[in-house]
């Protein structure tokens, strides 16, 4: 596709979620690609101009690279098809069911894909008592995270009872219901998809070694202590599996254009536990989807023209 046949492009980035810092970082980046594409490519930031000033100002397609809240859920693609202009990524339910990780587990483990096991503490079921019991039923240690939020936001892993409640008041600070998993021992992997349907694509594997098993918010995206494996180093049969289950996981969910889904592999027997799918994935220059398309031979370049070409709307499109 010739660039110049996009059309007038907006670029969305940053927006009022936790995430804005990272978002910011990713558009900048994506932007500067189309530009460098020759495409009419131009930055939009939904927290400081409306979104109807994208109908009045001709853009023919949007690229999100919003993530989080009011950016990645839903709540943009619905207005973006209210107001008829084709975007990249998931479509309004897609992106709504990918953001919150309970309704994406119970959809995963309906469809028999593995994931860990959870409790969720809803905002009306956090009193002491509720808490403190959830480590008798997943074991010690475990995950408490807030469900709707990314980049390892509000997470904590718990190694006691006595971590319980503080655990619970950080990840209510950003979520008002809280997402108890069961840890998983090993290693950690991502794996990009790229496309729409039968077309869609696993990408290689990532595979992530973090010091002390600490991939949180800052070795993610402002430190160089995390090293990155891709190709992964994984024996095939794994590589393979990882990916099959990984394209299954984003095609149960309904999800197109591209997607990133995270996991564990579990040391004690090497099976695979996915933990999320990422519905608008991080483009910064610490991201994984851009490192796993290079391994595949697609440049940032071409991986950001890819991803434009695919916009769509929920009426329009094949998933």
């Amino acid at each position: 596709m010739n660039p110049q046949d996009f059309g007038k492009v907006a670029v969305l980035f940053g927006g009022t979620s936790a995430e804005r810092e990272i978002s910011i970082m990713s558009g900048t980046g994506v932007l500067e690609a189309l530009r460098s594409g020759g495409v009419d490519a131009h930055a939009f930031d939904p927290a400081e101009r409306e979104l109807v000033e994208l109908k009045h100002e001709g853009f023919a397609r949007c690229f999100v690279v919003l993530h989080g809240r009011h950016g990645e859920d839903g709540t943009v693609q619905g207005a973006l098809e209210l107001l008829g202009i084709p975007y990249t990524g998931s479509g309004v339910m897609a992106s709504a069911v990918a953001m919150d990780k309970v309704m994406t587990k119970r959809i995963w483990q309906a469809d028999g894909l593995p994931t860990p096991r959870y409790a969720r503490l809803a905002f009306d079921q956090q009193s002491r008592e509720q808490i403190m019991a959830v480590p008798d039923v997943l074991g010690l240690p475990l995950i408490v995270k807030p469900p709707r939020e990314g980049s390892s936001i509000g997470v904590t892993k718990v190694m006691g009872y006595s971590e319980m409640q503080d655990a619970v008041t950080l990840a209510v600070g950003y979520d008002t219901d809280v997402l108890c998993e069961e840890f998983i021992e090993g290693e950690e992997v991502t794996c990009a998809v790229l496309g729409n349907g039968l077309n869609a694509q696993a990408l290689p594997v990532v595979r992530i070694a973090a010091p002390e098993g600490a991939y949180d918010y800052q070795n993610k995206y402002f430190t160089d202590d995390v090293k990155y494996h891709c190709p992964s180093g994984l024996p095939e049969a794994e590589e393979q599996e990882i990916r099959r289950i990984s394209l299954a996981a984003y095609h149960q969910l309904g999800c197109r254009g591209w997607g990133r889904a995270d996991l564990m592999i579990r040391a004690s027997d090497r099976k695979p536990f996915l933990l999320e799918m990422n519905t608008s994935p991080g483009m910064t220059t610490h991201s994984l989807v851009p490192m796993s398309a290079r391994a595949a031979g697609i440049s940032y370049e071409d991986l950001c023209l890819r991803v434009l070409a695919s916009a769509t709307l929920d009426s329009r499109a094949e998933v």
